[in-house]
């Protein structure tokens, strides 16, 4: 059948329109889901490696990782095959952004999930991370693709410049945090040590701090609600997280291999002094972190002696 010319571009190109409605409603619902699912984690951690349920399904962490990351890294290439004009100026800021995001996803799927030495993930973990994964990348495909809108002097935004510098630090700190991890492990063993190097003698949840660093270098370049909403969902999903490992190896392992450890719990940086407090449960801080009395503990140790203990 003869299809005039103009009514297929016309087609094609009502198909590639922005959809302002969805990616606003995908956004808020990042924003509010990432607010539940902090809250969530003040009363049970992640269940998860070290934490899952000895009765949860499992699948090894290599195909779990695989798995449940593909996505991100699939749907926007798809996006940005059929798209159209990004061979323009604009076009190309646009597939910059892009490719730093499928970047990230490229490493997480075809280099980290073979590297991996960690432990069997539920498949349940597994299946939401996918269906994350998947709105999560055609929400951040489609808005810089279809929505933004890039001046022709985009290459000298100083913005744009300094979130893709930001970014890429914090790759860098995620995946050397990544490397001193593995390296703490021998094949198939599962046994936990403190890591040292790296970022991790500053922050304790170094390879948290860099994927952080990451995604809001990402959100200050791409300055779009839908990568604010990815990066504020991405702290409050992996901050508690760093809080757990922390109040982990504070009450596992020994005393003395966290004697002067830099230390990170989720929002504030502090030293442990010579003899470790107790720290607050996020239990006893349902509500909030920032607490005036979890704020005195936390920070007890920077104000004290070196040679003087905490008591609460």
């Amino acid at each position: 059948m003869f299809v005039e010319p103009g009514v297929a571009v016309t087609r094609r190109a009502a198909s590639m329109q922005c959809q302002d409605a969805a990616v606003s409603a995908l956004s808020w619902a990042l924003v509010v889901g990432g607010a539940l699912y902090l809250w969530h984690q003040t009363r049970s951690p992640a269940q998860y490696g070290r934490y899952a349920s000895k009765r949860s399904r499992c699948c090894s962490a290599r195909l779990g990782w695989f798995l449940q990351e593909l996505p991100s890294f699939l749907l926007p290439l798809v996006l940005l095959l059929r798209a159209d004009g990004t061979g323009s100026r604009a076009g190309t800021g646009r597939t910059l952004l892009l490719c730093t995001f499928t970047l990230h996803y490229f490493h997480r799927t075809f280099i980290y999930a073979f590297l991996t030495r960690g432990r069997p993930i539920p498949v349940r973990i597994v299946a939401s991370s996918a269906i994350f994964c998947s709105l999560n990348g055609f929400l951040q495909g489609h808005q810089l693709l279809h929505c933004s809108r890039f001046e022709h002097t985009w290459q000298t935004d100083a913005r744009l410049a300094a979130g893709l510098l930001v970014f890429v630090v914090g790759m860098a700190i995620n995946i050397h945090s990544d490397h001193i991890l593995r390296s703490l492990r021998k094949p198939r063993e599962s046994v936990y040590r403190i890591p040292y190097g790296g970022m991790f003698e500053l922050v304790s949840g170094a390879n948290f701090f860099g994927e952080i660093v990451e995604w809001c270098g990402f959100a200050l370049a791409a300055w779009s609600l839908p990568a604010f909403a990815f990066a504020f969902f991405t702290g409050c999903s992996i901050g508690p997280r760093a809080y757990q490992h922390h109040r982990y190896q504070c009450k596992k392992l020994t005393q003395s291999d966290l004697l002067g450890r830099p230390v990170l719990n989720v929002f504030v940086f502090q030293r442990l002094p010579e003899k470790v407090p107790a720290l607050p449960s996020l239990q006893e801080s349902p509500h909030s972190l920032l607490t005036v009395t979890t704020l005195r503990k936390l920070l007890a140790p920077l104000l004290l002696p070196r040679n003087v203990e905490a008591r609460y």
